[in-house]
């Protein structure tokens, strides 16, 4: 019976998990670049928390790329964003939230032994994973877009330069977000259920 009650609130967590993430990129994905009106995008974050909380499901990694492609696509259509972005590269999207998604199942894995060895480690797994997802992404869209053509690939890098840092910046902070509050929710969940019942 209590194996049953187990599996049935591990599976009730893992559903409110999916919709919380699927709700963040809903809400930042409209406007990828931060406005005083718009926060960030957060769907490397989103693929890195997805792999990290719910163990790499594959159903999962192919649910967020679909829920990504309606979003774009509603934005596009109906909420008049500029379709610059949308070309033949945008099939790299594909590997790029892929790095996230196996950076976060593969930390998953990792064993540490101490807190203070979890924070670097896993701020650097973040760092790295959305650095490579940053050069994915933007590559291909130089050498695939058609968009560019007129520029060197050194002119392209520079002019993107301004861009690397609050791109792995905001990824790195959604990822520790999610992470903390998890945390924090399971420290409170521990608090009460330690607490002895009032009658």
């Amino acid at each position: 019976m209590n194996t049953m009650i187990q599996r049935s609130n591990l599976k009730s967590e893992k559903s409110w998990t999916l919709l919380l993430l699927f709700l963040a990129m809903a809400a930042t994905r409209f406007h990828h670049e931060g406005t005083a009106f718009a926060l960030p995008d957060a769907s490397l974050a989103v693929f890195f928390l997805a792999a990290f909380f719910l163990k790499g499901s594959l159903r999962v990694f192919l649910a967020l790329l679909a829920w990504a492609f309606l979003i774009d696509a509603l934005a596009l259509t109906a909420m008049g964003v500029d379709s610059y972005c949308f070309s033949p590269a945008y099939v790299f999207l594909i590997p790029t939230y892929a790095v996230m998604w196996f950076a976060g199942n593969y930390f998953l894995k990792l064993p540490f032994k101490s807190f203070s060895c979890y924070v670097p480690a896993l701020a650097f797994a973040i760092f790295i994973s959305s650095t490579l997802a940053f050069l994915i992404s933007n590559g291909s869209f130089f050498w695939f877009s058609g968009k560019v053509s007129a520029v060197s690939f050194i002119e392209y890098a520079v002019g993107l330069s301004g861009d690397y840092l609050p791109y792995t910046g905001a990824t790195v902070f959604y990822a520790f977000f999610g992470i903390g509050m998890d945390a924090l929710l399971r420290n409170l969940s521990n608090i009460r259920s330690s607490q002895p019942a009032k009658f």
